[in-house]
């Protein structure tokens, strides 16, 4: 878990890299693509022949759709926003989502540190949006990231409940596949060779967030949530911005907002209520 953090941390940088150089449409054709071809060699390490149960039929095309949403929402996010901001509200309001879910769907008790917990949560997470100025929230980046958030708290519970009937690695392999092939009919006509045009900064950045970033690091998640909950597993995204911050400012060049410093703590804090016992 600690590496597919770490893992994908980095990834929204070279998310941002890629921003500067090719429409939505391409980058994430090839993304799902080069992921794709990434788990066939995973298939053969782990000598596991390809099937696919009619149970997990369901589980699949949902965790797929709402992986293509989160990349288009997530591209434009970064788009227009920083990369650093982008990774810390996604990956803390995360967590807080599927706990809200999770008690919402099956119905579960919430002790009192778990509702102090939730309390923490909106008020880092106003701060991180900065709610205190509505126009800003509305016509910046924030709105995407917060969209991530919340079909990244659906992903995460959908990857649990669906060990039932496939193995995490074929379910990470088949969701990447009907991906790469509904992107490739959506970005037909688009320019999809212009990928071999691009620069070595491109392709580094390409490749780390389709096989690094995408296929070992979701591969790993997927795993843990069938071991850990998809609670716990949550919990552990709060090492993601850490990464993603260190990143952006090292490569990018970003500047370390305070109110994300301050908001990020706070959401970080209200993880650690939600899961105690």
């Amino acid at each position: 878990m600690l590496l597919a953090m770490l893992l994908w941390g980095g990834g929204w940088t070279a998310l941002k890299i890629l921003t500067y150089s090719l429409p939505m449409d391409i980058i994430i054709f090839w993304r799902f693509f080069l992921m794709s071809l990434a788990f066939l060699p995973v298939l053969y390490y782990f000598k596991m022949p390809i099937k696919l149960n009619h149970g997990a039929l369901k589980y699949i095309a949902a965790s797929s759709i709402l992986n293509i949403s989160f990349m288009v929402f997530s591209f434009m996010g970064i788009q227009y926003g920083l990369a650093g901001s982008g990774s810390v509200i996604i990956t803390t309001f995360s967590p807080v989502m599927t706990f809200i879910l999770v008690a919402i769907i099956f119905k579960k008790h919430l002790s009192l540190l778990q509702y102090f917990g939730l309390f923490l949560g909106l008020l880092g997470g106003g701060i991180l949006l900065q709610l205190e100025d509505i126009s800003l929230f509305l016509n910046g980046s924030n709105i995407y990231f917060l969209l991530c958030a919340l079909i990244w708290a659906g992903v995460t519970i959908l990857s649990q409940h669906s060990q039932k009937y496939i193995h995490p690695i074929h379910y990470s392999f088949f969701i990447s596949l009907v991906a790469t092939v509904s992107s490739f009919i959506y970005a037909y006509h688009s320019n999809l060779l212009a990928v071999f045009e691009q620069d070595t900064a491109f392709w580094i950045s390409l490749i780390y967030l389709a096989i690094l970033g995408q296929t070992l690091a979701t591969t790993i998640f997927f795993i843990a949530s069938g071991k850990l909950g998809s609670q716990k597993t949550s919990s552990f995204m709060f090492l993601v911005p850490l990464f993603a911050l260190l990143s952006a400012w090292l490569i990018l060049d970003e500047e370390i907002e305070i109110h994300i410093i301050i908001g990020g703590l706070i959401s970080m804090i209200a993880v650690y209520f939600i899961n105690k016992k």
